[in-house]
Parts: structure tokens; C-alpha cells; sequence
């Protein structure tokens, strides 16, 4: 079969390729076209357009680039009519996917698949009409937004599992832990890691960094390593970094994940990668006008939690601190409790064990494929 595969950055990329290759083992014959990226390219296929002339965030980005972003839409569309594919897969992406599911929907009798799911429960919940109108099949890897799309607004989904899982479960069976290696290979103290995970755009790091190491910096039995984005340059850090003493390291998330007995981490998929491996964390992130934004948050937000852990464990399994609540003081007495004390370390063990249940087993992208195949072929 033919399938067309849209993606607007580099995780969708990731998860599109994995996606990409199971399809590969479920229909041998498929072919592949695509706006993505490198990690699909090298799965195999036509690569028409890169996610990175895609990718503009903020406002007054989008505002110049307009030309751009509908010449890329038309584009899109203009291909897809031409090469009529079996099924159109939109992975994440809302903002370019969900018209192009429209069009896809009107102008052509294309089945539309949405693997990995818009998070309109978490803001613009109003799109579920238009998923509801152009989405044939979705395909989610967030076990709560069952009851979202099907208790809340009737639109059956496909739980599949999450690629997170698959992710850190490959590289923990790839990679087996040894944290003498580990400090030797990178020159680090004999002491026990407090990691910091920053956020990967430079106004997160601008935003968080400095207070996230004023926090750590007061564990001097502990030594600090800052897991490096690899988008951003050494000297934007050392901007940030002024006295404090942190080692940073670039490749290497996921081994210091593995090797780090705490973690600072700001919200994104690094506060459930970081719950897959089983590190207590402290969740941070800076926002401006702090008391402004905690206000949205309590009144007009639809989610109780912006930490991926704790929307999945639906309660309250690590600490958020956002806005105005995250200060140095709140830091350090949330790290001093998953650090020093022994009943909190395992109370928060124990809730990742229970998240980890709900989100099931490694296979997330097999899953997808088979049902995929299966629909297709009814």
C-alpha cells in the first residue's frame, strides 16, 4: 500500500519512522511519501518537503512566514491529489495537519489516520469538530485520552500504547547500566547526579536554567550535570551559567537519565522519560508575569496537571512547580525531600510503577501499524 506521512517537527519525525518501520514489517510492500525528516528518509521513501521548513513557532514567526506556510500547504495538498496514496497519516502537528485533513476529507476519498493525537484537551478543545469531521481513525498514546475523545465527546480512538516506553525500553536493553563507565567516559566526580533538564529552546534555558541551579547548587554532596540540547550552542549555556559549577554533556540524555539519582526537569515528554527510568523528579517551569498565568491556570485551563506523569497517573505523583510557585526556596525543599528522604523516594517509585501499568508495554508502534493494516484492508 501507499501512505503518505506528515510530520512538523523533529519528535514527530522519531515517532514517524518507528511507525514507518513496523509498517514495513506488516505490509512489505508499502511505499512511502512524505513531509518529514531524517529519521524517516532513512527508513526509505520520497522525502518531499523537511519538517524544518515547516517548523515556525511563536506569533510574529508565523506572521512573516505566511507565503511560506500556505506555499507549503498547497504543496502538500497538490501532492497528495497527485500521488494518491491508500492513506494519509498525520503524525502530531495540528496547526498545518488538521487542514490538510480537511481537504484531504473534501476533496478526495482518502481514508485520514491521526496517529499520535492532537492535545486539544489540554487548549483549543473546540477542534474536536473538525477531527470529528475529517479524522476517519485516531490513533492515541495517552491512555486518559480514551475517556476524553470517547466518554467526553463519542469519537472512538485506538489506544496503541506509548513510543516513549518502546524508546527508553530499547535503550536500557541496548545499554546496560554502568555508572563507573559512565563518570569515566565524561570526567566526572565520584558523587552521586542531580541532572538538570532544562527544556531544548533558548528561552526555556534563559528562563529556567539560572534558578534551576541555584536550587541544585545547594547539595554539595551531589554534583550537577545539565543534559545539553543539541540545537543549542556551549556558549548560549555559559550565558546562563555564570559561577555555579555543572558539567554540561550534549548526546547523552538518556544515559545520564539512566545514571542520575534526581532530576530538575521542565515540563515535555523529558518528565516521563524521566519517570520510565525510575528518577524522582522535580518538575519546574518558568513562566513570565508568574501570578498572571497561575491565575489562567486555575480558572481557565481544562487540566489539572501540565506534567505528562501526572496527567497519566491522574493525581499528583511528582511536583509541579509553575509560574509563581517555582522559586529557589520551593526547589530546594522539593529536592531535599526526593533526595534525603527515604519514605518520599518510594512513595514516588511506587506511583511510577503504577503510571508505567497504565501506559502498558513496549510495541506502541507495532500496535499502530497492525490496526492501521487492518482497517485498511476492511
Amino acid at each position: 500500500m501507499k501512505y503518505y506521512l506528515i510530520v512538523g517537527e523533529a519528535s514527530g519525525d522519531l515517532h514517524a519512522s518507528h511507525l514507518m518501520a513496523a509498517l514495513k514489517v506488516e505490509d512489505p510492500q508499502a511505499e512511502f511519501r512524505f513531509f518529514g525528516g531524517d529519521l524517516m528518509a532513512a527508513v526509505g521513501g520520497t522525502l518531499v518537503k523537511h519538517y524544518k521548513e515547516l517548523a515556525y513557532m511563536g506569533f510574529i514567526p508565523v506572521l512573516l512566514h505566511l507565503r511560506t506556510i500556505f506555499a507549503n500547504m498547497r504543496r502538500c495538498k497538490e501532492d497528495i491529489v497527485s500521488w494518491n496514496p491508500d492513506v494519509v497519516i498525520l503524525v502530531d502537528y495540528p496547526g498545518f495537519n488538521l487542514d490538510i485533513a480537511k481537504f484531504v476529507h473534501a476533496k478526495t476519498q482518502i481514508p485520514v489516520y491521526y496517529y499520535i493525537s492532537p492535545k486539544i484537551w489540554a487548549w483549543k478543545e473546540y477542534r474536536i469538530k473538525n477531527i470529528k469531521r475529517d479524522v476517519d481513525e485516531l490513533f492515541s498514546i495517552l491512555p486518559f485520552e480514551v475517556e476524553f475523545f470517547e466518554g467526553k465527546h463519542h469519537y472512538p480512538i485506538h489506544y496503541v500504547g506509548n513510543p516513549t516506553v518502546d524508546e527508553v525500553t530499547a535503550y536500557q536493553e541496548a545499554h546496560p547500566k554502568n555508572t563507573a563507565e559512565f563518570i569515566a567516559d565524561n570526567q566526572l566526580e565520584n558523587k552521586p547526579i542531580i541532572a538538570l533538564l532544562a527544556g531544548s529552546r533558548k528561552q526555556e534555558i534563559k528562563d529556567n536554567l539560572p534558578d534551576m541551579l541555584k536550587a541544585a547548587s545547594a547539595f554539595p554532596d551531589y554534583q550537577l550535570v545539565l543534559a545539553g540540547a543539541p540545537s543549542i550552542a556551549p556558549e548560549y549555556y555559559e550565558q546562563h551559567i555564570g559561577e555555579s559549577k555543572v558539567k554540561i554533556i550534549f548526546g547523552q540524555t538518556y544515559r545520564l537519565m539512566q545514571h542520575a539519582d534526581a532530576a530538575l526537569v521542565t515540563s515535555g515528554t523529558a518528565t516521563l522519560e524521566a519517570a520510565l527510568f525510575r528518577i524522582p523528579q522535580v518538575v519546574c517551569y518558568h513562566t513570565p508575569i508568574g501570578k498572571v498565568i497561575s491565575f489562567l491556570r486555575r480558572h481557565i485551563l481544562t487540566v489539572k496537571f501540565i506534567s505528562l506523569v501526572n496527567l497519566i497517573a491522574d493525581r499528583e505523583v511528582v511536583k509541579e512547580l509553575v509560574a509563581d510557585t517555582m522559586t529557589v526556596k520551593n526547589m530546594q525543599s522539593e529536592l531535599e525531600k526526593i533526595l534525603e528522604d527515604d519514605k518520599c523516594r518510594s512513595e514516588m517509585l511506587a506511583e511510577y510503577e503504577r503510571m508505567a501499568e497504565r501506559l502498558g508495554p513496549a510495541g506502541a508502534p507495532r500496535h499502530a501499524a497492525r490496526k492501521m493494516l487492518e482497517l485498511l484492508k476492511k
